[in-house]
């Protein structure tokens, strides 16, 4: 009698440890991470443009805790590498969008790694831009399901042939596959079906629009109400916002319907300044605003002034609290949100990963103290190395050092019109001395150098795209230049990961065209009922020869123009090289191949 009570005892305890377990595991809460693309602070009804309807975007606005002064890069990879790592874009090795610098170190740990190992399910919808190969896709960085498309935009040269935000293939799991819909309605649809599967576990999904980003294409019932207003720079672009509002309403209705609004963290917005909400006088990236809204800032996208990377930020969790109307004025980063969800999720690290950034949860609790001096540095690199001082501002409470010789106090000039530097020598001096303390200590990880593997189980056989060529001039990042026949060339690093025999397959087109080495292309139309234009037409280059370099190895062949492609076959070392490839055209001008496909046979 005794041992059957004290079996029931025994039952019931571990019934309640059963419960408690899930009860904890229940309480976790969902984080989901809205990146959009190319929207600054003046393309929002709720942050002041009174001719743009974001109604859905302004309620979640309006019960949550904004950043007034949030800054990320001026430009897409650079911030989407900081976020992801909670580390400056420098230590990354992502210092600009083409050219072999949007790759991700393959040292990093990303967010969703941490997630991952939290118990959390982990997924990525739209854009990565981080890098389209092994060891740089999201599924190799702790993303368990993945649909995404390649390279920074639809059109760019890594992204399916003749993609329009229409009807289009995108890479689901590492594999093409066709999707119907809209671009942005395919990723917020698709992160539903996702989220509604994962009812008895926590997840982790970075919703990561490649809109508003160019080609400005979108349903014309999105963008008819903003034409023919003279106010209006891009009606197209105001379209594609108010489509991704129209996604996030029915995201919030359906977290609604299944019961996972309260605890989930909802976090939203952008990548850098606006790319098309306004016209600038002057330089395009860094002049005054002539016409549109952008919040009184001075420069757009890309821009080392306030406009380039001053952008949206609101967190909204009811469970937590963060469900009330509340701006925090203090100086906040892209680097500075992973650790913020590390505190808010109760993340456990396995490893020591040093942020640049701080937990922005003291802010929220009212405590500014380690906020009230900090300095940030946010800058893009148009080049394949860095430079001191290339493209960056150093911000400090309402100073801003630009390139080191600009210096703007924003309470008295917040459109950053007259340069003061000549009258605070002192204070120059001393942000010169914390950027060149702060350079010294990040300029050694320069040193290493982010290396597409190759003949790894994990990606085999590896396509590679000129967009990711390092070159001191133009390196080609659209299909258009593609279709143009653009004159250059560069070389990719590489890192063989076993000895062997491996093929090079050197393409004029892409794979998925079919095309010929010497074909033109025909015309991708207009679509009714849209903003999208016709393509250029493929200008039909004659090739004569061939040539690649690979380690020890150089070797030619000449083209047959029928062909869709020119084959070598290689025995290749284990480890690191560089890889370059040529065409000769019949004037004797050199260009590279666009496409490289590399197979382990």
């Amino acid at each position: 009698m005794k041992i059957a009570k004290y079996l029931t005892t025994l039952a019931v305890l571990a019934l309640l440890f059963a419960s408690c377990n899930k009860t904890k595991e229940e309480s976790k809460p969902n984080v989901i991470l809205v990146m959009v693309d190319d929207i600054g602070v003046g393309d929002l009804a709720c942050l002041g443009n009174q001719i743009i309807k974001t109604p859905n975007i302004d309620k979640l606005h309006k019960e949550s805790v904004r950043l007034t002064d949030y800054h990320v890069s001026p430009t897409c990879a650079p911030t989407r590498a900081a976020v992801m790592t909670g580390h400056h874009n420098y230590r990354t090795g992502v210092f600009f969008t083409i050219k072999g610098r949007s790759l991700i170190m393959e040292k990093e740990t990303t967010m969703a790694q941490v997630f991952k190992e939290n118990g959390y399910s982990t997924a990525m919808f739209g854009k990565w831009h981080l890098g389209d190969n092994y060891p740089f896709r999201p599924q190799d960085n702790g993303f368990d399901e993945v649909l995404m498309n390649n390279g920074g935009g639809v059109g760019q040269t890594m992204d399916y042939w003749n993609n329009d935000y229409f009807d289009d293939t995108y890479m689901h799991n590492g594999k093409p596959e066709k999707f119907e819909g809209y671009c942005t309605d395919v990723w917020f649809e698709n992160a539903k079906k996702f989220m509604g599967s994962q009812k008895d576990k926590p997840f982790f999904c970075y919703l990561s629009t490649n809109a508003a980003h160019s080609p400005y294409w979108v349903a014309d019932k999105y963008s008819d109400p903003y034409k023919d207003n003279e106010e209006v720079y891009n009606a197209s672009f105001y379209g594609m916002i108010a489509n991704i509002d129209e996604n996030m309403g029915k995201l919030v209705e359906y977290l609604k319907s299944i019961d996972l609004m309260d605890n989930t963290i909802i976090i939203f917005t952008a990548d850098n300044g606006s790319a098309a909400g306004c016209k600038t006088e002057g330089h395009r990236l860094d002049g005054f605003i002539a016409k549109g809204n952008n919040d009184g800032m001075r420069g757009v996208k890309a821009s080392m002034y306030e406009g380039g990377h001053r952008v949206p930020f609101f967190i909204h969790w009811k469970d937590g609290g963060i469900n009330v109307g509340k701006d925090i004025d203090q100086l906040t980063a892209h680097y500075d949100l992973f650790p913020t969800l590390v505190d808010l999720c109760n993340l456990n690290l396995e490893k020591d990963l040093k942020f640049d950034g701080s937990s922005l949860v003291p802010l929220m609790d009212g405590n500014d103290e380690d906020f009230k001096d900090r300095i940030v540095y946010v800058n893009t690199q148009f080049s394949t190395d860095p430079i001191p001082w290339k493209r960056t501002a150093l911000m400090h409470q309402n100073w801003r050092l630009v390139e080191g010789t600009e210096l703007y106090d924003l309470d008295k000039d917040p459109e950053q019109r007259t340069n003061i530097a000549d009258q605070y020598p002192e204070k120059i001096a001393t942000y010169k001395a914390a950027y060149d303390k702060w350079w010294n200590e990040i300029s050694p990880t320069f040193v290493e150098k982010p290396y597409f593997i190759i003949g790894d189980e994990a990606e085999n056989p590896t396509t590679l795209f000129c967009h990711d060529w390092h070159s001191e001039t133009f390196t080609p990042w659209q299909q258009n230049h593609i279709r143009e026949g653009q004159i250059n060339n560069g070389f990719w690093r590489v890192k063989v990961a076993e000895a062997g025999t491996y093929t090079l397959k050197l393409r004029r087109w892409p794979e998925e065209s079919h095309l010929a080495i010497g074909a033109p292309t025909a015309i991708r139309p207009a679509v009714e009922g849209t903003s999208i234009t016709a393509s250029k037409k493929g200008k039909a280059l004659v090739i004569k020869n061939s040539r690649i370099k690979i380690q020890d190895i150089e070797m030619s062949k000449p083209v047959d123009l029928e062909a869709e492609y020119v084959e070598y076959t290689v025995e290749l070392k284990k480890g690191e090289t560089h890889l370059q490839t040529w065409f000769t055209l019949d004037n004797d001008v050199e260009i590279g191949a666009y496409y490289a496909k590399i197979e382990k046979i």
